[in-house]
């Protein structure tokens, strides 16, 4: 298929657009470049450097894509608190005038990357699709938004798509990991740490009631990810959106986190507890029962130490070029 990676020069849209292209399938990706960097794109891909609302839509347009996967947003959620304007324009407004380069083309496929944080605070645990949906932020709030605009754009003009709720996505592929300006995930801040690049690691929360204390989250490897969209694109039905859940089912806690990291890189890692953060709940694990059933998808690398090591190896190797922030 030929097939349209909007953000695909970020951790995610890259790891998943370089899976397609050794798939067989032709890609190219679009990306402004605001958050992703030149060298997460594929060599196998097209590149076209722009925004979605205009090279992206233009590129819809004039070529005939078989399928989009859609990656490109805002992803901070704490930037979502401070400045929902930009989440509300950079998520919302824009993936709507992607559908509307969508409808008019003609394209029949769309993955969509969700996000966990449309639950919020659950109810339950592991969390199902059925779940009550009740954000906490913008940010998970303009993924929900979205959600509901493909929703309608399937059920009246034919669209099959397929929107995929991440959990804590970690590691690396194919010589593509993490490796943003801004970091806010658990592994590389810790991996960062090891390396120097930071005086300590916060364990922001100690009195949970888990094991040890410390929140735990689901983490689900990259390359476990990618493959579900690859099925996800596969498997899509005209005129039908479908959500599935995808993490490993499985939770570790911060201080866990910190161990396996410890164990992988050989040394200790400093680390300093810090109070809770205003709407963190204390776990949150996926139930990814339905992407099983129905996808036919199971995640093959469950391991902590296993997605940490490829994490590590990948932050190695980019030497200086590794993004800090101290």
């Amino acid at each position: 298929m030929k097939l349209l990676v909007t953000g695909g020069a970020g951790y995610v849209g890259g790891v998943c657009a370089e899976v397609l292209i050794r798939d067989g399938h032709e890609v190219v990706v679009v990306d402004d470049l605001s958050t992703g960097n030149a060298d997460g794109v594929p060599s196998g891909a097209k590149f076209v450097e722009g925004d979605i609302t205009t090279a992206g839509v233009e590129l819809v347009e004039s070529e005939s894509f078989d399928g989009v996967l859609h990656f490109a947003a805002q992803s901070l959620v704490g930037e979502s608190v401070q400045q929902p304007e930009k989440y509300w324009h950079g998520n919302v407004v824009k993936t709507f005038t992607l559908l509307e380069a969508l409808r008019r083309a003609g394209t029949p496929r769309l993955v969509f990357s969700s996000t966990a944080a449309v639950y919020g605070e659950p109810a339950q645990v592991p969390i199902p699709e059925s779940a009550p949906t009740a954000p906490t932020n913008p940010y998970g709030a303009s993924k929900l938004a979205i959600d509901h605009a493909i929703t309608s754009y399937a059920n009246a003009h034919g669209l099959g798509a397929t929107s995929l709720r991440y959990f804590n996505v970690a590691g690396a592929y194919g010589g593509l990991g993490e490796n943003r300006v801004v970091e806010t995930h658990l592994i590389p801040l810790v991996l960062q740490t090891a390396l120097g690049h930071r005086d300590s690691i916060s364990v922001f929360g100690t009195d949970y009631p888990t094991a040890d204390g410390s929140a735990v989250r689901d983490y689900i490897h990259i390359r476990d990810l990618a493959d579900a969209h690859v099925l996800a694109l596969a498997q899509s039905r005209p005129g039908e959106h479908r959500i599935f859940n995808l993490g490993s089912g499985t939770g570790f806690s911060v201080r866990e986190v910190i161990s396996a990291c410890e164990r992988v890189v050989g040394h200790p890692i400093r680390s300093v507890d810090a109070p809770r953060r205003a709407g963190d709940p204390a776990v949150l694990i996926a139930s990814s029962a339905k992407a099983t059933a129905n996808l036919g998808w199971q995640p093959a690398h469950n391991d902590l130490d296993e997605i940490v090591a490829d994490a590590w190896e990948f932050l190695r190797s980019l030497g200086e070029r590794a993004h800090s922030a101290r």
